[in-house]
């Protein structure tokens, strides 16, 4: 899937990834490949991403919002 993860000054990351682990305001949540349509609040935490390379990468937010459909993702964090 395609994941663009940014910040009101940067971009943290654009690329494809097989798996996201997303600190929701309700607790962790993963989105995989051909997850149905969402839209969710995000709390504090750790976003962690695993790459189509198996290469897990991990930011740390303070919050932020999720959208997804159609196996591409846009994540606003702060």
């Amino acid at each position: 899937m395609k994941v663009k993860i940014t910040k009101p000054d940067s971009t943290l990351f654009e690329g494809e990834a097989k798996l996201l682990q997303l600190p929701g305001t309700g607790g962790l949540f993963e989105i995989l490949n051909n997850h149905a349509p969402i839209i969710s609040s995000l709390g504090k935490g750790v976003l962690r991403i695993v790459g189509t390379d198996d290469k897990p990468l991990s930011f740390d937010i303070r919050g932020g919002v999720v959208k997804g459909q159609n196996n591409d993702i846009l994540i606003l964090v702060q």
